[in-house]
């Protein structure tokens, strides 16, 4: 596989990383492309970031950090209610605990490999994410939406979900269900898979509750790549199956930090 193949297989997850992080599609596709201009510019850097997956987030990393590409991000970003909250909330909190949550969750990388992206050391990046967690779950409880065919993983959700503090308002395995539950009590975070037990989209059932206004949604998928094409609109919020339920949890807090949620009545 040439160094390019290389590359594009990781671009695809950078990308949600960068989404993740940053709470929106526009600035985090900036990054990303600032991080491969940069390297398309520096013939070592390129070799670097071909050499591994650590390697291309710690590049993506450094670029972030600095935070030239923020003031170009501003200029042109005209995302709805959503990023703008994401760069508000952003510009006043410490991003480097979150960072290291999603890596080690989200992305999967060890202690000891996210302490190479960050620069940082293995006992740094274990007492981050202790804090990142902490200053995340203090946000106020929601009403959940869990749209999911399979009663295993349902029934998986709607005790993590509990267990966090949240209340789960229904489940729903077709996109009509989701609409029903939804138009009689409106949550204020939506659990979504793609596939669903009748035929129809996941994704089409959170076009119809998005109808009634924003609100952070988490897609859940054994397939991201079909969701992380660049030719649509795609979510900042997406988890693989199968998955470890800290990382739906790491999601559900990021997705919670950025996004506008209803707090329980």
């Amino acid at each position: 596989m040439s160094m390019a193949d290389q590359i594009a297989v990781q671009l695809p997850y950078l990308r949600r990383y960068a989404r993740a992080l940053t709470g929106s599609q526009t600035s985090g596709d900036t990054y990303v492309r600032a991080t491969l201009e940069a390297a398309l510019a520096d013939k070592d850097l390129l070799d670097q970031i071909g050499e591994s997956r650590v390697s291309l987030y710690a590049a993506f990393n450094r670029i972030w950090s600095t935070g030239h590409v923020e003031a170009a991000v501003a200029e042109v970003d005209e995302g709805g209610a959503h990023e703008q909250l994401a760069q508000t909330r952003l510009s006043h909190v410490t991003p480097a605990h979150r960072q290291a949550l999603l890596l080690t969750t989200l992305e999967d990388f060890t202690s000891e490999e996210a302490a190479i992206i960050l620069d940082s050391s293995v006992d740094k990046v274990d007492a981050m994410v202790v804090q990142a967690i902490n200053e995340i779950e203090s946000e106020t409880a929601t009403d959940v939406l869990i749209i999911e065919d399979e009663p295993l993983i349902s029934m998986q959700l709607e005790n993590l979900v509990t267990d966090l503090g949240h209340r789960v308002i229904g489940t729903a395995a077709t996109r009509s269900q989701a609409l029903e539950i939804f138009s009689e009590h409106p949550a204020g975070l939506v659990l979504a898979d793609i596939q669903l037990a009748d035929g129809s989209s996941g994704i089409d059932a959170v076009e119809d509750l998005l109808k009634f206004g924003d609100l952070p949604v988490i897609f859940i998928t054994a397939y991201p790549e079909k969701l992380l094409t660049g030719e649509r609109p795609e979510p900042t919020y997406l988890v693989t199956k199968p998955f470890q339920e800290s990382t739906v949890r790491t999601a559900i807090s990021q997705a919670l930090f950025f996004g506008t949620s209803r707090p329980l009545g």
